[in-house]
């Protein structure tokens, strides 16, 4: 559920921490271990046989991406991929 549509998200580093955060803590409580218990994230996840948030992110978006391309040529998603954008990119970074 936590990456749920994560095939299409924009993804930046800010993102990147506050999933593997989000995840830790997830962990910490499906071991019950707390912080203080100086128990190191790796061994937790090697405990539960967990692949890295952020290797799973990548691999569901690149299976989208080789299932948009598999699209026929004519397909609305697969021309938005192609699709180039006319005029100057804006300086600076967009504000949310």
């Amino acid at each position: 559920m936590l990456l749920h549509g994560s095939e299409t998200w924009p993804v930046r580093k800010e993102i990147k921490v506050a999933l593997h955060r989000a995840e830790m803590r997830m962990v910490r409580c499906m071991c019950g271990m707390k912080l203080q218990d100086k128990v190191s994230s790796k061994g937790l996840t090697e405990r539960l046989g967990l692949l890295d948030i952020i290797s799973v992110l990548q691999q569901n978006r690149l299976q989208w991406y080789g299932h948009v391309l598999r699209k026929e040529d004519n397909d609305w998603v697969k021309k938005c991929i192609e699709y180039e954008v006319e005029g100057a990119r804006p300086r600076g970074r967009p504000k949310l």
